[in-house]
């Protein structure tokens, strides 16, 4: 790919046709996961590498048919041919991850082997401890971590420091990229008078230009919230932010993406007992830069955004049947991913929810056959690309977790 230009990200909407998009597959770091440390990398389970990278080859597939992809590892290697910024980054992991020893060895690394390390870990077998630099296997789920809102790209402040690593490099990668030309912004950082608070990406959805969703739960803290209500004021003009409150347990409620997803204009994937809850509160911020603040408590998600000329049809989880819609939303079977409006990408697992899909208006395609040339898209108004993922799955994210877009089209509203 030619990247004798610098891409300037913009994304404006979930669902604005994608010109490019971010990926990592899973790699050789998910193998360090085990029974007893599973649980301190923030996963249920642990994953077998080889089934997770199967299932993940034609989601990529699919994804490299419709629009450019990047990889995140190329865009590190990218930054650490520069040694100023090789020296700089490994120093400041090493120093918050308490490894200052770590330093000089890995400073000492060419580009792609230092970036193979950040990755994967540094492997040790002689030692008790097997890895000495610890690996970060929640990487694949790109959208944690970083977030594009409009023509910046916002770093998260993670709600665990185990993913402060991803944080770091991702900062890094947007300071000195070669490849993608724009400003960075970590909302706590910048935006908080006391450095506290949580805002992490799957949390937050591009509802349409003027109108951002924010879930407030484990992950996304109301400093948070704040931090992002800062941000919108700074840009000035008028703007909505709606938040939705996400029950504490159990883990698959996460992130907002985990419950509820743009697909359409005029269509939305939904998990009905958290986003129709009436005991789950809905808070709208109208802001008009630093003028005028207006908080209005809404019914639910779908009733705000109709009240701002956004309606939504909701197709929900499991088909609306309360059995299955909690197993699947379990198996991130809200969590959709729109690569252009009504044409999304989910997991062919969720079998009640796929016919739900089907059953207003979504042709059920394969990914195999769009990742191996046999389907076209572009000849269906409206798509569901169904990719296995048993194994992808048990990680505890979906289609739009494992997606960091950088640009978009514009969406003729």
């Amino acid at each position: 790919m030619d990247y004798f230009r610098r891409i300037k990200p913009c994304v404006e909407s979930e669902i604005g046709k994608l010109d490019y998009v971010i990926l990592h597959a899973p790699g050789k770091e998910i193998e360090h996961m085990t029974p007893e440390n599973a649980h301190k990398f923030l996963f249920s389970d642990i994953l077998n590498y080889r089934e997770a990278l199967e299932n993940y080859k034609d989601f990529e597939g699919s994804l490299k048919k419709v629009t450019n992809v990047l990889y995140f590892k190329d865009l590190l290697i990218d930054i650490l041919k520069d040694a100023d910024v090789k020296e700089n980054l490994v120093f400041s992991i090493c120093e918050q991850e308490n490894l200052p020893y770590m330093s000089e060895l890995l400073t000492s690394f060419d580009a792609e082997k230092l970036a193979t390390a950040l990755i994967e870990g540094y492997d040790n077998k002689s030692l008790k401890e097997r890895y000495i630099f610890p690996p970060i296997p929640n990487l694949f789920f790109m959208r944690d971590a970083s977030f594009t809102m409009y023509n910046k790209v916002m770093v998260s402040k993670m709600a665990t420091d185990v993913r402060e690593r991803e944080t770091m490099i991702w900062t890094s990668i947007f300071n000195h990229s070669s490849i993608i030309d724009v400003e960075s912004v970590n909302p706590i950082h910048r935006y908080s008078m006391n450095g506290r608070g949580s805002v992490e990406g799957g949390d937050v959805e591009i509802a349409r230009h003027d109108i951002i969703l924010s879930g407030c739960g484990s992950r996304t803290s109301k400093e948070g919230v704040n931090a992002l209500l800062e941000h919108l004021r700074n840009l000035g003009g008028t703007r909505h932010l709606i938040t939705q409150q996400l029950p504490l347990e159990p883990e698959s409620f996460i992130h907002l993406d985990m419950v509820f997803t743009l697909l359409d204009k005029d269509r939305c994937m939904a998990y009905k007992p958290v986003i129709m809850n009436d005991n789950l509160k809905t808070v709208h911020y109208e802001v008009d830069g630093y003028e005028h603040t207006k908080i209005t408590e809404e019914n639910n998600l779908i009733e705000a955004l109709d009240k701002l000329g956004m309606p939504l049809e909701p197709i929900f989880c499991g088909g609306g049947d309360e059995y299955y819609g909690a197993r699947e939303q379990w198996h991130s079977g809200a969590n959709f991913f729109a690569f252009a409006p009504g044409k999304v990408l989910g997991y062919a697992r969720n079998h009640n929810t796929i016919e739900a899909l089907s059953q207003n208006g979504f042709e059920v395609l394969k990914a195999a056959d769009v990742s191996s040339g046999k389907v076209n898209v572009n000849d269906y108004r409206r798509c569901v690309v169904a990719f296995e993922g048993n194994e992808l799955s048990r990680g505890g994210g979906g289609a739009r977790c494992m997606t960091m877009p950088i640009l978009r089209e514009k969406v003729d509203w």
